[in-house]
């Protein structure tokens, strides 16, 4: 037994061959379950209903259910997904003119316990398997169309890489949801040996690597992963990707008040990420989170002034606005939950 949703395009003709069945067979097939966007075997209408029967048994859909919605003032809408033993994980739909953002997740919770992400403040119940990380995708297909999908959602996708690596690459597939490689965004807190493997890839994939600090120093007190993988050794790891990909990075820089935003740790990323070929930075407002309270976002003027070090340093930034904030679908927001079911 394997699930669909975990079964490259490419596969389904041996998959099925082995099985006496005959090539087209996998086409309708692929058909039923990217263009269709079947919830069950049973919608698979071009498949003789014997085959039905055994695709469920063989090749089962993966069981994900809609557990609770919530919608932002701004359009932002998050969803909460339950799986079959349980588990759940939290996804967000992103609309703005003429894209619609999905930010999806890898894992139940997250073991890297980065001090302003919510994700990870109960720590990691799973990882989540391939057929559940498309799972959510077309779960969120079937409300509209995905143009963009950025893996920043709960979990550390290069600490579950496989699975993800296999969903993504379904995803992209022409025969798959065919979203192209290029709208399909990666976030690492900064495990370098995910980086070096994603570099030998070959898949035009986006990467982004959450920095958030200048520095070991106040990199440490935010980011114990900077314990394993520091500063230096993670540019390293970055420039050596650009160098292999020709692929520019993206660098994360959450702003907290009083901590990371000075015009002395501005001048001092300007210098730091310039290591880097084909870099930039998204500086991104704080989103408050429960368990730390201390931790504030700063007043629009130091943001606007830490932004303009950077652009005056000649280092490529956009400040981004939080969006979906009032139903916790903010950066960093994103949980460790439940909801009883009745």
């Amino acid at each position: 037994m394997k699930p669909a949703w975990s079964i490259l395009p490419e596969e389904w003709k041996g998959e099925l061959a082995a099985r006496g069945l005959r090539p087209f067979r996998a086409e309708q097939v692929l058909h039923s379950l990217y263009r269709d966007m079947i919830s069950g075997w049973d919608e698979a209408t071009t498949l003789p209903k014997e085959l039905r029967e055994d695709m469920k048994r063989e090749f089962p859909l993966t069981e994900a259910t809609v557990l609770d919605r919530a919608r932002s003032e701004d359009g932002t809408e998050k969803l909460l997904v339950g799986f079959a033993d349980g588990a759940s994980v939290e996804t967000v739909l992103i609309p703005a003119t003429g894209r619609f953002t999905q930010c999806i997740s890898t894992q139940a919770g997250c073991a890297m316990r980065c001090a302003f992400c919510a994700s990870g403040a109960k720590g990691l119940l799973r990882s989540l398997s391939a057929d559940e990380i498309v799972a959510q995708h077309m779960i969120c297909r079937r409300i509209g169309q995905i143009t963009n999908l950025v893996v920043m959602g709960m979990g550390e996708p290069f600490a579950n890489y496989d699975e993800t690596m296999r969903a993504l690459k379904l995803i992209n597939a022409g025969k798959g949801p065919n979203l192209g490689a290029r709208h399909i965004t990666i976030s690492t807190c900064g495990i370098v040996p995910g980086i070096e493997r994603l570099a030998t890839e070959g898949i035009q994939f986006e990467l982004s690597v959450s920095l958030h600090a200048p520095n070991d120093e106040l990199r440490s007190k935010i980011m114990p992963v900077n314990s394993r993988w520091p500063v230096g050794e993670l540019m390293a790891a970055c420039a050596a990707y650009t160098r292999k990909t020709k692929r520019a990075i993206t660098f994360e820089y959450t702003l907290v008040s009083g901590f990371n935003d000075s015009r002395e740790a501005a001048e001092e990323l300007a210098a730091l990420v310039k290591r880097v070929p084909l870099a930039k930075v998204n500086l991104i407002p704080l989103s408050p989170v429960d368990h730390r309270p201390d931790l504030k976002r700063p007043h629009e003027a130091q943001m606007l002034a830490f932004l303009d070090v950077l652009m005056k340093n000649g280092v490529q930034t956009m400040l981004r606005r939080s969006r979906g904030s009032d139903a916790s679908a903010a950066c960093g927001q994103l949980r460790l939950r439940s909801i009883a079911v009745s």
